[in-house]
């Protein structure tokens, strides 16, 4: 009885197996019909939904950022003019000097023994001409009483003449030498704070061709300076005075303030990009800053407070095709197409200012709580397809803000 059962169903299954390859066919068509009616069906109702971004409220700002370094307002280097060998040091870095401190001495003995030497040169040469003289002087009278010739007198005059140079000569040469030995002790030119000193007691110091640099005095850290570079395509909005915050990596959680000095004209090629150096005044009274300190700037062109902005993606509808039956002359360039209480408003707009993110919106036709559309999600325009991707619907079939 029960081999009779599986019988039955074995040829049950077999039957319907030769009707559904006899009708497959038609089987395939009705598949075929379902999910295109479904495919269609839901295209209608996505056509249905509009696609819309919140216009909201705020502050805005146009800023250019760059980076820069800091460095003391007036930097100045101490060399030697003077060559030797240095016998003491009398500041050390972050020294505090006033204008005249003694700074370091090099050894004076070579430039003691130049100035001997040039005041016995000088000693002769005044002897010289003293016997010149008394000569010239003696020769005068005989010529005058007719006792010698005017030749002989003309000759001791000369000789004179030429031994008063060569004081001069000698003198000039003392001066030099006392002048040289001054040198030996270096002072400070400026008040200030030693931030570096590249020398060592002991070290020989060779002035032969050019000065060397002993020292590099700030003359006043309260006033720093930050050189940044903007590019050329950036140059065009900064203006002297305008306000810049910065921060930098010693203080990650505070932002610094200064201001725009100064625009250098001479442009710099870097990596095929012309920039130009702006100079930014920094108060630096607290002494946070310290030189060499990297600074993030952000120099603020313009503000704006309170005003209407959307997000920029919001501005990229090209038509009002599907979205408004009749919309004129408008287009999405001087209208918006906002939704108000479930209908659509065409509200005339122009465009303030334009951030990375965020475009302001001026209009006296908006109101609180409008979205301004920007497509259906049947549309493929560039504005829909970055909303829906987002999941920003509005209220007519849309999702959260």
């Amino acid at each position: 009885m029960q081999q009779t059962n599986n019988d039955k169903k074995v040829g049950f299954l077999h039957r319907a197996t030769r009707w559904i390859w006899r009708k497959k066919w038609w089987i395939l068509i009705l598949l075929f019909c379902l999910i295109g009616g479904c495919w269609i069906f839901s295209g209608d109702g996505e056509k249905s939904e509009l696609v819309s971004m919140a216009i909201s409220r705020g502050d805005m700002r146009q800023v250019v950022s760059a980076t820069g370094e800091i460095q003391p307002v007036n930097t100045v280097n101490v060399g030697s003019q003077v060559s030797g060998t240095i016998d003491n040091m009398y500041v050390d870095y972050n020294s505090k000097v006033k204008k005249g401190d003694k700074l370091l001495t090099i050894d004076p003995t070579v430039l003691q023994a130049t100035v001997e030497e040039s005041r016995a040169s000088l000693t002769s040469a005044e002897s010289r001409r003293n016997l010149a003289k008394s000569d010239y002087e003696r020769n005068k009278i005989l010529f005058d009483e007719g006792y010698i010739a005017r030749a002989e007198m003309e000759q001791s005059q000369a000789t004179y003449e030429q031994a008063e140079q060569s004081v001069i000569q000698a003198q000039s040469q003392y001066d030099r030498a006392v002048t040289n030995l001054g040198y030996a002790t270096i002072v400070s030119p400026v008040d200030g704070t030693v931030i570096s000193r590249k020398v060592d007691v002991g070290q020989t110091v060779a002035a032969s061709f050019q000065t060397p640099d002993l020292f590099e005095i700030a003359e006043d850290l309260s006033k720093m300076q930050i050189e940044t570079s903007v590019s050329e395509a950036d140059i065009g909005v900064i203006k002297e005075g305008q306000e810049v915050s910065f921060t930098v990596d010693a203080y990650p959680s505070e932002t610094f303030q200064g201001t725009v000095r100064q625009i250098r004209l001479s442009p710099t090629t870097t990596s095929n990009v012309v920039v130009y150096t702006v100079v930014i005044d920094v108060d630096n009274s607290d002494m946070k800053l310290m030189p060499g300190m990297t600074a993030f700037v952000t120099i603020i062109i313009q503000e704006r407070f309170n005003v209407y902005k959307v997000q920029n993606a919001a501005l990229l509808l090209r038509n009002f095709n599907g979205i408004v039956e009749d919309a004129g002359d408008a287009t999405p360039s001087t209208h918006l197409a906002v939704l108000r209480d479930g209908n659509v408003v065409l509200v005339p707009y122009t465009k303030g200012l334009v951030g990375a993110t965020e475009t302001e919106i001026i209009s006296d036709g908006l109101q609180e709580g409008d979205r301004i559309v920007v497509g259906r999600t049947g549309q493929t325009t560039s504005a829909t397809s970055a909303m829906v991707q987002r999941g920003m619907r509005g209220p007519m079939g849309g999702g959260p803000r």
